[in-house]
């Protein structure tokens, strides 16, 4: 991963609805247009931002390779978040296949597209899939809801050499504002040492016409439960764009760290991300 000094966006995504299927989004949705590197730079003008790291949108290995082009053609792209199929029984080839490209600093796996993520999560084949990215060292990124905790929680445990990233909170139930027992269940993936957290997507999981306020608690809770340099940022971006805009998704960071010293506010916008995602133990 490209390292440096500025502020890292570790949770952006681009994609091209040619290419491929995006049956998550709704047919009327604001952001179902395709979305590039250069509709990015738009965004990040105005902000510090100074690198991404691209992250999986779908299943599907495709998508993977084209990021990992993207981050060899534009210094914009500091790594990638791809896919493959963990519950393959040649998942550790099928990763070998992408590892040897530095630009991979991590998995993710679509979980709540599962018909049953915390089965996923739990099945044999895919604990053997995360055997092989613990043996590469590469993180993985859950992508889940607060009922999935227990089960992520048993997975952390049984890897307890692999590094897990909690993306958006766990979809925490911000809309609702109901912040237990979400955060009883965050504060037990955080106990664990091998577990960051995003700081990312919270905005469409607000209630509409939010203000800060409404997000607050749930990000004081995870600033708590796992310190400033286990929570790194991430806009969401453009997904973001159906509850805020980019300018805005940077202010609710900022004034998220404002009550941070300023090696914490550089560890959330920056440095975490780097020594997470920079390194294959």
């Amino acid at each position: 991963m490209r390292t440096g000094t500025g502020v890292v966006d570790a949770h952006v995504h681009v994609w091209d609805l040619d290419a491929h299927d995006h049956g998550w989004m709704r047919p009327d949705a604001p952001i179902r247009r395709n979305f590039g590197l250069a509709d990015l730079r738009t965004a990040l003008a105005g902000t510090p931002v100074e690198r991404v790291v691209l992250v999986q949108v779908v299943n599907d290995a495709d998508e993977t390779r084209v990021f990992l082009e993207h981050a060899r053609d534009d210094d914009l792209v500091a790594g990638v978040v791809g896919w493959i199929d963990l519950a393959r029984p040649d998942a550790h080839g099928a990763l070998s296949e992408l590892a040897h490209d530095p630009a991979l600093v991590g998995i993710r796996h679509q979980a709540l597209a599962e018909a049953d993520p915390a089965g996923w999560l739990r099945s044999a084949e895919v604990r053997r899939g995360l055997t092989a990215l613990e043996a590469r060292g590469l993180p993985f990124d859950l992508m889940i809801r607060p009922e999935h905790f227990p089960a992520a929680l048993d997975t952390v445990r049984q890897h307890p050499s692999l590094r897990f990233v909690l993306d958006h909170l766990g979809k925490a139930p911000i809309a609702s504002a109901q912040v237990e027992p979400w955060a009883t269940g965050l504060r037990a993936l955080a106990a664990e040492p091998n577990v960051w957290c995003k700081l990312s997507g919270v905005h469409t999981i607000a209630p509409p016409n939010w203000v800060y306020a409404d997000l607050a608690p749930f990000v004081e809770v995870a600033l708590e439960a796992f310190t400033p340099h286990r929570v790194v940022f991430g806009s969401d971006w453009p997904v973001c764009l159906q509850a805020a805009t980019y300018a805005e998704v940077w202010a609710a960071v900022t004034t998220a760290c404002a009550p941070l010293s300023s090696a914490e506010r550089a560890a959330v916008l920056g440095r975490t991300a780097l020594e997470l995602y920079g390194s294959r133990s």
